[in-house]
């Protein structure tokens, strides 16, 4: 072998080797293909020359996707109709594999409008077809299936609309959407909503009045007067004072199960009235259910703790 190679060191050495290029990128997988194939052929002096193995190469040429996603306003609030575009271009080379179809995750408490999911190349029209849902279903996404396939250089335009519901105050307003067509999907395109709480909150509103029940009914009559400065204490320590009807209220209280409680030591001579008609209101102190975004009344009766004209 050190013979050989000395030897060959001191012949003119030639190598004939056909030029190649190959080219590959793309995010679609392989659906149009270029092959190329490649020998050498070496020699030298007073030897035979001697052709190689034939190497196969495949150029590739790919579809490559991208998308942009939008929506018709940056904010939106329970009760409001917001209309998504989705933008899916194909900037490849070659026509897609397969039907274009896109999947979108809409944001906690936006839901799906029926049938609103348009699409269209050009001025051509493009149909969707979705998987069947429950009407019930509280799943957020969205997997639509064109009937059409992209050209290079052509783009499909898609629309729909979601309605903003009470829950979205919940969330953070993000969905991310993404499109395939025979291959990996693209990178996810976000849109964010600001949701704003409109006439919806998470807090609530609580109402009430102190009166005299002169018929223990638990409801104030036009004879039955308000009684002022009375104080009410919450739960968390916040403390109301009612006005000069007897009228209290109160805002921005945090929603759930929530106690107020009448003091007595701020009306003296009066004592808490007995309700003939519902018990659970002959205690001081009441329990309500709060939803957010919800009034709630908690009225207290009470009565005079003596007999007018009447003397120890």
């Amino acid at each position: 072998m050190t013979f050989l190679i000395s030897w060959l060191r001191r012949k003119s050495l030639f190598l004939t080797v056909s030029s190649l290029s190959v080219i590959a990128y793309g995010i679609i997988p392989t659906v149009a293909q270029t092959v190329i194939n490649n020998t050498a052929t070496g020699g030298a002096d007073n030897l035979d020359r001697v052709d190689s193995n034939e190497v196969t190469l495949t150029e590739v040429s790919q579809a490559d996707l991208t998308l942009t996603k939008t929506g018709d306003r940056a904010a939106a609030e329970p009760g409001d109709t917001v209309i998504y575009r989705l933008l899916i271009e194909n900037v490849g080379e070659i026509e897609t594999p397969a039907n274009v179809s896109f999947t979108d995750t809409l944001p906690l408490g936006l839901r799906l409008v029926p049938n609103s999911i348009k699409g269209s190349i050009g001025d051509t029209e493009v149909n969707f077809s979705t998987p069947e849902r429950d009407p019930s279903s509280r799943r957020r996404d969205i997997t639509a299936t064109s009937n059409a396939t992209l050209q290079p250089g052509q783009s499909m335009v898609v629309t729909y609309a979601a309605e903003v519901t009470p829950d979205s105050i919940r969330g953070d307003g993000i969905n991310s959407a993404t499109a395939v067509a025979g291959g990996e999907p693209t990178a996810p395109a976000r849109h964010r909503l600001r949701i704003r709480q409109g006439i919806l909150s998470d807090c609530g509103t609580l109402i009430g009045r102190v009166f005299v029940d002169k018929n223990f009914d638990g409801e104030q009559q036009p004879n039955e007067p308000g009684v002022p400065n009375a104080v009410i204490y919450m739960d968390d320590g916040n403390r109301i004072v009612t006005d000069a009807n007897g009228l209290y209220s109160l805002a921005n209280v945090i929603s759930g199960y929530r106690s107020a409680a009448l003091d007595l030591t701020s009306l003296p001579g009066y004592s808490l009235a007995p309700n003939k008609y519902f018990i659970e209101t002959n205690s001081p102190s009441r329990l309500v259910k709060l939803a957010p975004g919800s009034m709630v009344r908690v009225n207290f009766g009470v009565t005079p703790a003596f007999s007018e004209g009447k003397n120890d």
